[in-house]
């Protein structure tokens, strides 16, 4: 039976403010990625205002600095739409992951959860169901919002900052988001037990191999994203 103590620990942790607060230890990654993609968008000849436009309607740090790639490779509109579609196919997977947990809500409200959530939100509401079972509509909008204006706020400034910084490109900038990657699956690792952290290693080399081999078939872009959608296969399978 389900006390009035606990009724109200739910309450409150599904609540809009505690989506902020839970929001905060990523906020880090958000603004240093963001002045980052700003400084590169600058030197890549865009303007403030397409990095301002870029921030809110891709809302995709790794999708945002190929499409600076892209464009001064001179590449054609169609290759960067197609390109940018393959590279943010993963979060498909990372919807449907939480879907499940937010289907008393409507059509729309679902519309914005996923549109809104990234690898960090996706990161920050996993956790939680790791710990409570349980996501709140609430929650998930003071999530999401909070990374989503973070996010725009960092790459406008960002973009802004860059005007004073030439060759951006030997402070490495352009690294800044592998890295937070980086540190992000460390943090993750750290943990969890002996077991399973030799589970997700073993699954981390078969990444590397199987994009190692792919490819020598298919394009770079192609060989990520196939090799991500076998292997997370695999690791689904095998979770103990």
């Amino acid at each position: 039976m389900v006390t009035q103590t606990e009724v109200k620990q739910t309450v409150t942790t599904d609540s809009f403010s505690q989506g902020i607060r839970d929001c905060i230890p990523t906020l880090l990654g958000y603004i240093s990625i963001g002045l980052a993609f700003g400084v590169i968008g600058i030197t890549s000849n865009l303007s403030i205002l397409e990095i301002f436009l870029l921030s809110v309607f891709v809302y995709a740090g790794s999708a945002q600095f190929i499409f600076c790639g892209l464009y001064v490779a001179g590449a054609p509109v169609s290759i960067i739409i197609i390109t940018t579609f393959i590279v943010n196919l993963r979060h498909f997977l990372m919807s449907l992951t939480v879907a499940p947990h937010l289907t008393r809500y409507s059509s729309l409200r679902n519309i914005g959860f996923g549109s809104l959530l990234t690898d960090e939100t996706f990161g920050v509401a996993v956790t939680k169901l790791m710990k409570e079972n349980h996501l709140g509509g609430r929650w998930m909008d003071g999530l999401n919002l909070t990374a989503y204006l973070s996010w725009i706020a960092a790459c406008t400034l960002g973009g802004i900052l860059g005007k004073w910084i030439p060759n951006a490109e030997s402070w490495g900038l352009d690294f800044a988001l592998v890295a937070m990657f980086v540190a992000l699956l460390v943090l993750n690792l750290a943990d969890v037990g002996k077991s399973k952290l030799m589970h997700y290693l073993k699954l981390i080399g078969c990444v590397a191999i199987s994009m190692y081999i792919l490819s020598y078939f298919v394009p770079g872009h192609l060989a990520v994203l196939i090799s991500t959608v076998i292997v997370a296969t695999i690791g689904v399978l095998t979770e103990k």
